[in-house]
C-alpha cells in the first residue's frame, strides 16, 4: 500500500508528478492511498511512491480536466482522476463518452470547480490600506467554497496588475507584491478598513436593481447568501426587495397609455384598403 499525501499549495503539479511515478511503475489504484495536507493519518502502513521510471503523455483534454478538477473538495477526486487516467489510456475515446460515469462525475466536479472559480470573480470585495509605498494597496477576505484560490486569482494578477493586494482564505492566502503572485498558508480574516468604495459598490447595486424582475430563488442561486456578509450592496437586499411591489406599482402607473408613433403608423397602415389589380 502507497500513501500520498498532496500538498495545499500546488495540488495540481503535485497530483501530476504522483500520477506520473505511480503510473510508469504499473501501480494499481487499489493500492494508492490519496490523501490531502492535513488529511488524518492512515491506518494502515503505507510506502512511499518510488520514483518515476520515464515519460507520461496523456490527452491535452485529460490533462485540462485534472487541472480543474483537483481543486474540488470531494476528497475521492484524487482516486477518480487517476483511475479515469489509466482508464483513459487504455481507451482514449472513453473521454467522450457520454454514457460513462466516472468520466461523467469528473465533468461535474469540473463545472462545479469552474462555478466557483466564477463566484470568486464576481464577489471578491477589495478594500483599500493606508500604506506610504507609491503602489496602493488593497486587501479581501473570501470564503470559497473548493480550494480555486490558486487558479482564480491570475485573474486579479491580470486586472489589477498596477497594485499590491492580498486575498486572504480559510483555505489559501494569495499575495500580489511588485506584480509577483506568491500563495501561502491560510490566514484569519484581517481588520479590513471601510472605505469608500463601500458607498460605489452599494449605490452601483441600487441603480442596476430592477424590481419588476425580482426572483429570490435564481437571484440566491447566482449570488448565494454564504458571500452577502463580505459584499456591501447586499446590505440593501432586504430594503430594495421590501420596496419592490411599490416600485413596479409606480413603474405601470408612469408608464405611457398611448402607443409609440411607429406603431401607431403600422396600424393606421393596416386599417388602410389596399388596391388590387382588378380595381
Amino acid at each position: 500500500m502507497y500513501r500520498v499525501t498532496l500538498p495545499r499549495i500546488g495540488t495540481a503539479k503535485a497530483w501530476r508528478n504522483a500520477a506520473r511515478a505511480a503510473l510508469t511503475n504499473n501501480i494499481s489504484p487499489e493500492a494508492i492511498d490519496w490523501a490531502f495536507d492535513t488529511a488524518t493519518p492512515s491506518l494502515f502502513d503505507a510506502a512511499l511512491l518510488p520514483e518515476a521510471t520515464g515519460t507520461l503523455t496523456v490527452p491535452k483534454a485529460f490533462a485540462q480536466l485534472a487541472d480543474s478538477v483537483v481543486w474540488h473538495a470531494d476528497p475521492e477526486r484524487f482516486a477518480l482522476l487517476y483511475t479515469a487516467l489509466i482508464r483513459t489510456r487504455e481507451t482514449p475515446a472513453l473521454l467522450s463518452d457520454p454514457g460513462d460515469a466516472g468520466m461523467a462525475k469528473l465533468r461535474r466536479l469540473s463545472k462545479n470547480v469552474g462555478r466557483c472559480i466564477h463566484k470568486m470573480h464576481a464577489f471578491v470585495r477589495f478594500r483599500e490600506l493606508p500604506t506610504n509605498c507609491p503602489r496602493p494597496r488593497f486587501a479581501a477576505w473570501f470564503e470559497p467554497t473548493h480550494h480555486t484560490v490558486q487558479p482564480g486569482t491570475p485573474f486579479f494578477a491580470r486586472r489589477f496588475g498596477d497594485m499590491d493586494w492580498l486575498i486572504a482564505t480559510p483555505d489559501v492566502t494569495a499575495r500580489f507584491e511588485d506584480r509577483k503572485l506568491t500563495f501561502e498558508e491560510p490566514a484569519p480574516r484581517p481588520d479590513l478598513p471601510e472605505d469608500a468604495t463601500e458607498d460605489l459598490w452599494t449605490e452601483y447595486y441600487r441603480s442596476i436593481f430592477n424590481p419588476a424582475r425580482v426572483k429570490i430563488s435564481a437571484m440566491r442561486s447566482e449570488m448565494p447568501v454564504k458571500y452577502w456578509k463580505n459584499m456591501p450592496e447586499t446590505r440593501i437586499i432586504p430594503e430594495l426587495l421590501s420596496g419592490a411591489e411599490a416600485r413596479v406599482a409606480q413603474m405601470r402607473e408612469a408608464a405611457p397609455t398611448l402607443p409609440p408613433l411607429y406603431a401607431q403608423r403600422v396600424m393606421e397602415r393596416r386599417q388602410t384598403p389596399q388596391s388590387t389589380e382588378d380595381d
